[in-house]
């Protein structure tokens, strides 16, 4: 169970957990020590310094309708999503924010581009942080009355620079993506402008949906500013693509110490980016609790449809919010000895199927009884 990360900064050395549920667990230890910077507070969330790492999204729907954005935002806050952003693209959607910081279940940030007056109504409206770059607010007196109104609200702004938004200055007799240099010379312009108003409530991100562009602008970033990084792959793509993507850059950057909250930005309902976030953090041992399912990745030794098999236990065990590991294996060779090794599983064999409890077989079923006795045991061990 778990893997190991043999690149950057991260430590070779082991070390034992202790003894959990009834068994030893021995486990890499991944991550090198946490890069230190300023801590600031996202509502009730703390970002930086000694904080956990956090896990946000964006909501998908129009937020100029309240019940709609509310719901949705119950549903992240369900999956397990720590702070939520939603965009605020004109005035009736500026409007509605005040109903919806009434009835918000998790810290909301609201994204504003260019339009200063829309970010004056959210600090007005009890947002809990803001994110646009001051250098596209328009006037140096619109920059000034914007942070006057996130010191008096206690509001934090995060500078978030995309490869797709560096100023034309920048690129300049450039072709093709933009460099990580550039991508931190454009986020040191905006927090610059910030420093000079004294403002230093900041989280910065530099996101790109290149993999090595995007590492490589946050090392740089990381040596330069001591502010909390906001960690992404930006359009990262379907959940698959965008999933393996995100993992491996913000993987990357969490093994080296460099993150202080991510967002997993997929073409998909938002409570996927949460629920990839939290594998990211878990499989780094960054994150406890919920459920962890491991299953084999199916071969002519099956005899059972594993696929199928495996998306239905996913989905009947989809609201699990113990911290329970699960294995589902399809043959003799593997599957015992993976089964063991989890809090509850199920090895699938030749006529029969093993239930596996805490490392010890504790029935013989038939195949087609082996998914909805292991979903019960999943629910008694989460619930115990």
């Amino acid at each position: 169970m778990g893997f190991f990360f043999g690149f950057g900064k991260a430590r070779r050395d082991f070390f034992v957990k202790g003894e959990e549920r009834g068994r030893q667990i021995v486990e890499p230890e991944l991550v090198t020590t946490r890069r230190s910077t300023r801590r600031i507070q996202i509502g009730h969330i703390p970002i930086g310094g000694d904080a956990p790492i956090s896990v946000q999204s964006m909501t998908t729907v129009d937020t100029r309708d309240v019940m709609a954005t509310v719901n949705q935002l119950r549903q992240l806050k369900a999956a397990g999503c720590d702070i939520a952003r939603i965009a605020v693209p004109d005035l009736a959607a500026a409007e509605a924010l005040e109903t919806i910081m009434q009835r918000a279940p998790l810290p909301v940030v609201a994204d504003i581009h260019f339009n200063y007056k829309f970010a004056l109504m959210a600090a007005e409206a009890g947002i809990s942080g803001l994110r646009f770059n001051p250098g596209n607010i328009g006037s140096a007196w619109k920059v000034r009355e914007l942070v006057a109104s996130a010191k008096d609200h206690q509001i934090p702004i995060r500078i978030g620079v995309n490869a797709g938004s560096v100023e034309k200055r920048l690129l300049k007799n450039h072709e093709g993506e933009p460099t990580p240099e550039m991508l931190v010379e454009s986020a040191m312009h905006h927090v610059h402008i910030l420093e000079d108003e004294n403002f230093h409530d900041i989280k910065i991100s530099v996101k790109s949906s290149q993999v090595p562009t995007m590492v490589a602008a946050y090392r740089l970033l990381a040596d330069r500013v001591d502010y909390p990084l906001h960690l992404g792959v930006t359009e990262a793509g379907t959940p698959r693509l965008g999933g393996l993507r995100s993992a491996l850059g913000i993987g990357l950057l969490i093994a080296e110490g460099i993150g202080d909250t991510l967002r997993v930005s997929l073409t998909a309902d938002p409570v996927e980016e949460v629920a990839a976030g939290i594998a990211i953090l878990k499989d780094l041992g960054l994150r406890q609790g919920g459920l962890s399912l491991v299953s084999c990745p199916t071969c002519g030794r099956c005899t059972v449809d594993m696929i199928s098999a495996t998306e239905r236990i996913e989905k009947k065990l989809g609201g699990i919010q113990g911290d329970v590991r699960v294995a589902v294996m399809g043959c003799e060779v593997n599957g015992p000895g993976e089964a063991k090794a989890a809090d509850v599983g199920i090895a699938y064999g030749h006529g029969v199927a093993l239930l596996v409890k805490q490392g010890k077989i504790v029935k013989r079923l038939k195949p087609e009884e082996a998914e909805d006795a292991l979903v019960a045991e999943v629910h008694e061990m989460a619930n115990s």
